[in-house]
């Protein structure tokens, strides 16, 4: 959430925001309706003013002046609660225009309109020169007897899977060794619930836009797609000491997604499904521009650790302005190589919000006897079972083994999955 004297004073700029992003918002009416607030909020606060004075004066005064004051308070009381229940429908009409302004895009964010038109920045890693007929994951899973992708539909439904063996271990040491590597790194592991309330949502900028890509339950909770919604929360209506900043979490909880608007896509395997897990790297700093844009940095940067490790080749794309979310600033996609599609497909996203977030949520920090609302930052650390695509798919070999990437040999145990002689 923008603050409103910062959206009055600079409206082109808001406006300018909405546009880059494509997100259709008329910050125009808000402001028509914040002055129709302001208006009735005025009027409210000098009826409240007069009652407080009239109410003061009765005490003192003869019977027949009572008489007249409590006539006056009568008829007070009755403009005051009609024009509070102006106010109360005239505010709830400003915070549901509030919570749709966008966030305003950095300048060196990119036009466009969706995904294809993100700009790479850089490619790492060599794609994999097959001297056999390669395979997809689904055939080399099934084959290997590491998936069972018709049970799982049996159990689950559509995107149904269920991991097995290997397969199973395989997505285990992944998110050992990932969480490991960035509790090293000084961030500190959290496993937060998936099963939150709609504030929350509403807070970390998922809602009202996202309704539709979210499961909800019938007591009218959600179950999140990222460990950033609880995390985000866990320190919400808070006033944290700036010494502590910057604060960092690796966070784990299952992840749910509805993929509402993707049918037809990815309708087999593991790149689209609708229950997966996530680590979810968390920053909250002090609200400066260029710390951070160096948390942004570091934390791409810990993400590309994590992919050159497990011998993915990838490449790095800065999102345009019509694949941001409400409340990003700017995001790095890292996207990695699928031989069977010959493509790169996302597997990383890192954001940052400036107090986006954090003003929807109430975490500020103090300074110089000041409240400050602190800068909040995200980025996957891994996201399974999509990750197990190309570290199956690219490292298949010959005889229908796949290669154990080394920094995950320790928690398997075994340097090829499916060779004879292992």
């Amino acid at each position: 959430m923008l603050d409103i004297k910062f959206i009055r004073e600079n409206k082109d700029i808001v406006a300018m925001g909405a546009k880059k992003k494509h997100i259709n918002f008329d910050v125009n009416e808000l402001i028509s309706v914040d002055d129709q607030r302001l208006v009735i909020l005025k009027e409210v606060e000098e009826m409240r003013t007069k009652q407080n004075e009239v109410s003061q004066k009765i005490p003192q005064s003869s019977e027949e002046e009572k008489q007249t004051l409590l006539a006056e308070m009568t008829e007070l009381k009755r403009e005051l609660q009609e024009k509070e229940e102006k106010l109360k429908d005239i505010t709830i009409k400003w915070q549901k225009l509030m919570v749709q302004v966008p966030n305003i895009p950095d300048m060196s964010v990119p036009e466009g309109s969706n995904d294809e038109d993100n700009k790479e920045l850089r490619v790492v890693g060599d794609k994999p020169q097959f001297e056999f007929e390669s395979k997809n994951h689904i055939e080399l899973m099934t084959e290997l007897d590491l998936a069972d992708f018709e049970r799982g539909t049996k159990i689950s439904g559509f995107r149904g899977y269920v991991l097995k063996n290997e397969g199973a271990l395989l997505q285990w040491a992944v998110l050992q060794y990932v969480q490991n590597k960035i509790i090293e790194k000084g961030y500190k592991p959290l496993i937060v619930p998936s099963l939150v309330n709609r504030q929350t949502l509403i807070g970390t900028g998922y809602l009202p836009q996202g309704e539709e890509d979210l499961y909800k339950t019938q007591d009218e909770d959600y179950l999140a797609g990222t460990a950033e919604v609880a995390t985000m929360f866990y320190h919400s209506d808070e006033t944290l000491n700036k010494e502590e900043l910057p604060i960092k979490y690796v966070s784990y909880a299952p992840a749910f997604r509805r993929e509402a608007g993707s049918h037809g896509k990815d309708t087999k395997g593991l790149v689209r499904v609708h229950e997966f897990h996530k680590l979810e790297q968390i920053i909250l700093c002090e609200a400066n521009h260029e710390v951070s844009v160096d948390h942004h940095e570091e934390l791409l940067t810990n993400a590309e650790e994590i992919m050159q490790d497990l011998e993915i080749p990838y490449r790095v794309v800065i999102n345009c302005g019509g694949d941001l979310g409400l409340g990003q600033v700017k995001k790095y996609d890292i996207e990695a190589w699928v031989p069977s599609e010959e493509k790169y497909r996302e597997t990383h996203s890192a954001s940052y919000f400036h107090d986006f977030q954090t003003r929807r949520l109430g975490i500020k920090y103090k300074e110089d006897g000041k409240n400050k609302f602190a800068h909040s930052l995200n980025n996957t650390a891994i996201a399974c079972p999509r990750i197990l695509v190309p570290i199956i798919e690219n490292n298949q070999q010959s005889d229908g083994s796949i290669k154990v990437p080394k920094v995950l040999v320790p928690y398997i145990g075994k340097e090829f999955i499916g060779k004879k002689d292992n």
